[in-house]
């Protein structure tokens, strides 16, 4: 094929341009020796996880999931901790309150990232998860997977600029 022939209507889009890689200091496809930043999402939905994995894989991001509180608090105590925990509150074993409040209690891990994505919107849950710690409070109907990214790509940066709680 000679350069700028088009057989097929799948070669069009390997010619489009893509979107500006450096949107967010966080967007970074995987470049061998370049480790990626990873999150930890703690979801009991598979649906929601496997899309938020999926989401965030594709911008880079090493993803590991856990499915209930009980083995994401456990994963929390091993290292190396993750950059960023992304986590639901309404999880079997252990809610996300708990881990939250265990996480703050900690030298350790009282500095992590932590967004907690939840269907929980009552006032008083959401002044609890910020009163406990949280970065930021997203309720998962109101925001489409992009804008968690970006709020996830916000506290990254805000930590990485130094703004720890």
């Amino acid at each position: 094929m000679n350069p700028g022939e088009v057989r097929n209507i799948s070669q069009i889009y390997c010619l489009l341009p893509l979107p500006d890689p450096g949107y967010t200091k966080y967007h970074r496809m995987t470049t061998p020796g370049r480790p990626s930043l990873s999150i930890l999402l703690v979801e009991d939905d598979s649906f929601i996880s496997q899309m938020y994995q999926t989401k965030l894989t594709n911008l880079g991001f090493a993803v590991e999931l856990f499915d209930n509180g009980e083995d994401a608090a456990a994963r929390l105590g091993q290292d190396p901790l993750p950059d960023l925990l992304l986590l639901d509150i309404v999880l079997p074993k252990k809610d996300g309150f708990e881990i939250l409040e265990e996480l703050r209690g900690q030298d350790r891990t009282k500095n992590l990232p932590v967004i907690l994505l939840t269907n929980l919107g009552q006032k008083p849950d959401v002044e609890r998860g910020i009163k406990l710690g949280a970065d930021d409070y997203i309720i998962k109907a109101h925001y489409t997977p992009t804008e968690v990214v970006e709020k996830i790509t916000k506290v990254l940066d805000e930590r990485k600029q130094g703004d720890t709680r």
